[in-house]
């Protein structure tokens, strides 16, 4: 059996000049939704934005038309979060902003609250084919000190226990004459709900105190200075997470910080608190971007996907640990070409799926589906 390719997503086609962000499920009837932000105007991060979706009845081979699932006028609705829960249900949590508030200016605290990035919650009991209206939860899961706010991106998780876990991220406002740009104000958390979506609450928080007080701190403090004049820190920003077989979880983050490297891990045994602080994961090399995680049951194998060239997007790799997160070795390289996000998804017992963006000369060109068995995921490339 070999990887197979399909191209869900093209730039400029349907509609739409740039599709991004991609976040894939496979439903009770076995169907594979692929879902992302579709861009009306162009490839930048704010505008008019939908969330669209693509249909496969076969495994990621072939596509149906495309399909709009979530619109917020001529403003943005993204960060799309599917789940398919143990009853069937698939809840779609994403955020919507203004189409003029951009992210440094939300982060600089140059948007009003109403224009800023709020949540909704909203989800399908059909398979996909039809969603309910879209309910804005925000006053249940952003403090109102919170700027930025982003969902996953990726898909979220219905652990063991019924709980729904979504990872986030936020920026906090500034000390001193920072701007709120900065790197040390990204954080991280988690979205829980109990009750299959009908309720929300914050779970886990990581701010980056030490950077901050570090920021903070005049000249001369004894605040002892890292490689780039702060001390060296976890800049949790876009997350992914995965269910471990003994039921904890693994969460592992981007990390927007010139030290000490481009991803950080972390455990908890709910959602609700981490066990310890994120610590760097120097066994995940490549550029500053969000990755996917996938924990495969049978057999026991924790993947994450994500670019792997040292200093460029490129370069998509899947890779796997065996004990949990502790040690990662490279799986599966799709190719060399330019890639950015993905997200991964086990199709069927012997295939596991990802979605991707790459191009030819750009990351931005297409988002492609590949079909991969999970036989060639067992062994080491390289």
């Amino acid at each position: 059996m070999t990887s197979e390719t399909s191209v869900p997503f093209r730039a400029g086609t349907e509609g739409y000049a740039s599709f991004r962000i991609p976040a894939v499920v496979v439903t009770g009837e076995n169907t594979v939704l692929a879902f992302c932000e579709g861009r009306v105007g162009s490839a930048e991060d704010h505008g008019d934005i939908d969330i669209v979706l693509k249909r496969s009845h076969d495994g990621g081979r072939t596509w149906a038309p495309l399909e709009r699932v979530a619109e917020n006028g001529d403003d943005l609705a993204g960060n799309p979060a599917p789940v398919v829960l143990s009853s069937g249900r698939i809840l779609l949590v994403h955020v919507r902003n203004a189409a003029a508030a951009s992210e440094a200016a939300i982060r600089r605290g140059e948007v009003a609250q109403a224009d800023a990035r709020r949540v909704w919650v909203q989800y399908s009991d059909d398979d996909g084919v039809t969603w309910s209206e879209a309910r804005e939860i925000t006053e249940q899961t952003k403090d109102p000190d919170w700027r930025w706010y982003a969902t996953t991106p990726g898909h979220a998780l219905q652990l063991t226990g019924g709980r729904v876990l979504v990872p986030a991220n936020h920026s906090l406002p500034p000390t001193g004459s920072d701007l709120g740009t900065e790197g040390a104000y990204n954080g991280g958390h988690s979205l829980l709900s109990d009750d299959e979506g009908q309720t929300w609450r914050i779970g886990y928080v990581h701010n980056n105190a030490d950077a901050l007080a570090a920021l903070a701190a005049p000249v001369g403090s004894d605040v002892p200075p890292g490689p780039d004049g702060h001390p060296e820190r976890i800049n949790a920003n876009e997350t992914t997470a995965a269910e471990l077989p003994d039921g904890r979880l693994y969460f592992n983050t981007r990390n927007d910080s010139a030290a000490p490297g481009t991803r950080a891990d972390a455990y908890s045994s709910d959602g609700a608190e981490l066990t310890a602080p994120y610590r760097p994961q120097p066994g995940i090399e490549g550029p500053v971007v969000q990755g996917s995680l996938l924990q495969l049951r049978d057999p026991d194998l924790l993947l994450y996907s994500g670019p792997a060239h040292p200093e460029r997007r490129a370069r998509m790799t899947v890779r796997a640990s065996s004990d949990h997160g502790t040690h990662w070795r490279v799986a599966h390289v799709v190719d060399e070409s330019p890639a950015a996000y993905s997200d991964l998804v086990r199709l069927d017992a012997g295939t596991v799926g990802l979605l991707f963006e790459t191009g030819a000369t750009s990351s931005y060109e297409t988002l492609s589906f590949r079909r991969i068995p999970v036989t060639a995921l067992l062994r080491t490339v390289g």
